[in-house]
This record gives C-alpha cells, sequence and structure tokens, in this order.
C-alpha cells in the first residue's frame, strides 16, 4: 500500500492599508481545522497597522515597495517555502477547513496542479451579493474558460503546486501595474497542467468592489489590457489547438 504524506501549505496574502480586514482574515486562519505551516504577509507600501496586525498572528513579513498586485503576489509567492501555495487577499474570510480541503486535494490528486473556488460575497445588499457572484465571476468563468481552455484562477481564493509557480515564476508579468494578476497567471498555465475548479472551496468575500460605479469600473478595466497582453504573445487558435494535443496525449497515456 503506497503511502501519501502530507503536503506542507504555505498562505499568501498580499496587502496594502488593509489592516482591520486582514486582522479578519488571519483570526479566520488561526481556528483552520488543519493549520498552514505559515502565512506570508506582503506589505506592498502599507501606511496603516497591517504590519503589525501581521506580527501579531505570527505571520512572515515580506516587503514588496512597488506598489501593484501583480508584483506583491508574486513575491508573496517567492518568499513561500511549503510545497503547496494558497492565495487570499485581506478581505477573504476562509471557512475553518479551507486549509485542510486544499491540502487535501493535492495530496490525493496528483494530477491537479492549481485549484480555484469560489466567492460568497458579504458586506453589501443581496443584490450587489448576487450581481457579483452570477454576473462579475459567472461572467469570468463563462469567457475567460473558452479563451484559456481551464478554469480561470479566481486570485481570492486559490492554491498552486510551489513546483509549478517555480516554473511559472519568470514568466508571469509582475511589472504590470494595469493587469489582474490572477488572470495573467492563468495564461501561463502551461498545456498539460491542470486546474481544478472546485465549487465546494468556498471563501467569503467582501463586495466593496462591486459597491459603486467606480470601484466596479477600475476592476473591470483591467480585464481588456490582460487579455491583449498575452493574445498578442500567443494567438487564441495556437492556444487552443496546444491545450487540446495536450489533453489528448494525458488520455492516451
Amino acid at each position: 500500500m503506497t503511502t501519501v504524506f502530507p503536503r506542507s501549505v504555505s498562505v499568501v496574502i498580499p496587502v496594502r492599508d488593509d489592516a482591520l480586514l486582514l486582522e479578519v482574515c488571519l483570526g479566520a486562519l488561526a481556528h483552520q481545522t488543519r493549520q498552514p505551516d505559515e502565512i506570508v504577509i506582503v506589505d506592498n507600501g502599507s501606511s496603516d497597522d497591517t504590519v503589525a496586525v501581521a506580527e501579531r498572528f505570527g505571520a512572515r513579513v515580506v516587503s514588496e515597495p512597488i506598489q501593484g498586485i501583480p508584483r506583491a503576489s508574486a513575491a508573496g509567492y517567492d518568499a513561500a517555502t511549503g510545497d503547496i501555495i494558497a492565495r487570499l487577499d485581506a478581505d477573504s474570510r476562509p471557512g475553518p477547513e479551507w486549509v485542510e480541503r486544499i491540502e487535501r486535494t493535492f495530496r490525493t490528486r496528483e494530477d491537479v496542479d492549481f485549484v480555484t473556488g469560489e466567492p460568497r460575497f458579504y458586506g453589501s445588499t443581496p443584490m450587489v451579493h448576487w450581481m457579483g457572484t452570477h454576473l462579475y465571476i459567472g461572467g469570468m468563468y463563462a469567457s475567460m474558460t473558452p479563451v484559456l481552455g481551464h478554469a480561470p484562477l479566481y486570485g481570492s481564493n486559490m492554491a498552486m503546486r510551489a513546483s509549478v509557480w517555480r516554473l511559472l515564476s519568470a514568466e508571469v508579468h509582475r511589472e504590470q501595474t494595469n493587469i489582474h494578476d490572477d488572470f495573467d497567471l492563468s495564461f501561463h498555465i502551461r498545456p498539460g497542467m491542470t486546474v481544478l475548479r472546485d465549487r465546494d472551496l468556498v471563501v467569503e468575500v467582501s463586495a466593496r468592489p462591486f459597491q459603486d460605479w467606480a470601484s466596479l469600473r477600475r476592476r473591470l478595466s483591467y480585464v481588456v489590457p490582460t487579455v491583449r497582453l498575452h493574445l498578442s504573445e500567443e494567438p487564441l487558435h495556437r492556444r487552443r489547438q496546444a491545450r487540446r494535443e495536450a489533453d489528448r496525449s494525458s488520455v492516451g497515456r
């Protein structure tokens, strides 16, 4: 009988001036049924109590003074020491079995390279929560999955093998400031790598990006530059062909 060993888990959270929400997030991580092996907080030039909050919860703080989520998240992934790198945002509130479910998935599914989960929005009206879930997130999966050939990664609730990150770390566009870092990483996923969309991996996420038109417009404005950046490097038909060939090869093995 083959023994399957547990995997060590690093949780990476990029933060800039979000100390109050970070405290709630870290409180949720402190009550996990399976504790993460480390928590890496990437301080992206905060002027509030972000660092003090992180240190109070025993997290390791990595400083990335040049602002931008692509740069901050990549710095956190680079610094992580676990076999699995999980990602949350400061306004994420993971349930008590979040880390346990991620670790079990990667331990028992050797074919899986990435896991992406679902949001449950909080902090606004039921209508705003519905629109965030069905129009923004639902639209993301519906529009991006055919383009990518796999489910896109959702940065507020995702995880990947550290070995996969090391393969892709030099390719991501960490210097860009007007793109979504999770979409960018999604485009760099190679043929043959597997993304599991786990609909039962649910994290509560703030609905603040949808509270006003200016916030929503800013988030949407990052989508087109992200897609254009990658389609200029690799035409869509070639990407689809490479994914199909990789899928056929994996079935034949």
